[in-house]
């Protein structure tokens, strides 16, 4: 059975990791919010073992020696590097939790990067300190759900103008936007045609590019956006005869780019 995952803010002042210094073999202190985690909710004891991470790569192998003290031994310290070839979710805010389910299952399928739209057509809106804040709570649970070792990046929300800006970094970059539109023309095949151009410029110069999926809200995306974002240079594509919801579409477009660039190989 898998270990269950658990993540740290090294930054903490009850962290006491220092990943740098920790070796197969030493006895460290849990963190208390990971303490009360594992062993006061999961019940987790002596001789069990779990995982750690700081959501930059850093993954821990550790087994409990005293629950009561929140002391466990070192297996194995190991550092995964981040993919070269990344995954974002460009998310439109929706109703009904729907955006947060698409951002919960984004993660777990191994989005990079989250970035939340305010789109013309969405219901919901941002609020500083208590929408960000479930969001980066989503984040981290599906992390630790799915036991990754990266916590994908949560990006300050945006307007439809600033995804127009991303649309136009990315020609400059190499990189791909796609936006899922119901009316679109373009098919998923040349899709992962582009895709697949980018990923052999990226292994002929070595440099990491990012493919963005937008996702609109549970009322579409307005003719206005998707006029400045296909203006801009983005794929607009459509995801086979049915309408997916809010909640859906990033994750199966995001599942099929993952086979795509072979991260399921």
């Amino acid at each position: 059975m898998t270990e269950a995952l658990f993540l740290f803010d090294p930054t903490s002042d009850d962290a006491h990791i220092q990943s740098d210094e920790l070796h197969s073999g030493w006895n460290i202190t849990l963190p208390q919010s990971v303490r009360r985690h594992a062993i006061q909710v999961m019940r987790l004891g002596r001789g069990d073992e779990l995982e750690l991470s700081d959501g930059q790569g850093l993954r821990i192998q550790a087994r409990i020696e005293n629950e009561q003290s929140g002391a466990v031994k070192i297996i194995s310290v190991g550092k995964e590097d981040r993919p070269v070839l990344r995954l974002a979710l460009i998310q439109a805010l929706a109703k009904g939790g729907h955006d947060e389910q698409a951002i919960d299952m984004a993660t777990q399928i191994g989005a990079d990067a989250i970035v939340p739209w305010q789109s013309a057509r969405s219901i919901a809106r941002w609020k500083e300190g208590r929408t960000d804040r479930k969001w980066a709570q989503t984040l981290q649970s599906a992390t630790e759900q799915s036991r990754r070792s990266w916590l994908p990046e949560l990006a300050d929300h945006v307007s439809s103008k600033q995804i127009v800006a991303i649309c136009q970094r990315a020609n400059v970059h190499g990189d791909v936007v796609i936006v899922l539109h119901q009316d679109a023309t373009e098919t998923w095949s040349q899709i992962e045609e582009a895709v697949n151009d980018m990923a052999a410029r990226s292994l002929a110069d070595a440099r990491p590019r990012t493919v963005s999926v937008v996702v609109g809200p549970e009322g579409g995306i307005s003719d206005e956006e998707i006029g400045m974002f296909r203006d801009a240079g983005a794929k607009c594509c459509v995801l086979g005869s049915n309408i997916l919801r809010a909640s859906c579409a990033g994750a199966v477009a995001l599942s099929l780019l993952s086979r795509t660039l072979g991260r399921w190989s």
